[in-house]
């Protein structure tokens, strides 16, 4: 075999919204209310194997806004996905690279669709900050190894 054939290879082959919901269960009355609502995003990244060599990623995002007394102003979450090539590296960067690099491609779709709906929505739009992925994945590798639970804000 040639030394380009086993090149490391890493492409984008697709990106797409998988999921999208919103809910704005309290309207029309909560287009009334002058409190500023509690944000709280929650997020998730997974990825599986579809293929030889092709893996889809997908990053959750929940964002719920809340007034204090647990009335619920919207809730938004997207599943914002991608098939990405990867090819010829070793097994125990797969992970990394899906739960870091993939989800760096994918978080600004996400925040995007996040805004766009909870502006369709009548709302003030949510920009969400940025994230630090490898942080996040050293967390949850640390919580896993110890068998507890990270919540990732």
């Amino acid at each position: 075999m040639s030394e380009t054939a086993q090149q490391p290879v890493f492409s984008i082959e697709k990106l797409y919204v998988k999921d999208l919901s919103l809910e704005v269960p309290n309207a029309p009355q909560v287009f009334l209310e002058r409190e500023q609502p509690q944000i709280n995003v929650q997020l998730r990244t997974e990825g599986n194997g579809i293929d030889d060599g092709l893996f889809e990623v997908a990053l959750s995002i929940t964002v719920t806004a809340q007034l204090p007394e647990d009335k619920t102003i919207f809730l938004v979450e997207v599943v914002q996905a991608g098939i990405f090539q990867i090819r010829h590296v070793p097994e125990e960067d797969l992970e990394p690279i899906m739960m870091i690099g993939c989800a760096n491609i994918l978080f600004p779709y996400a925040r995007e669709a996040i805004s766009d709906a909870v502006s369709r929505a009548g709302f003030q739009p949510v920009i969400l900050a940025p994230v630090n992925f490898e942080a996040l994945y050293q967390q949850n590798r640390a919580a896993q190894q110890s068998g507890t639970d990270v919540p990732i804000q």
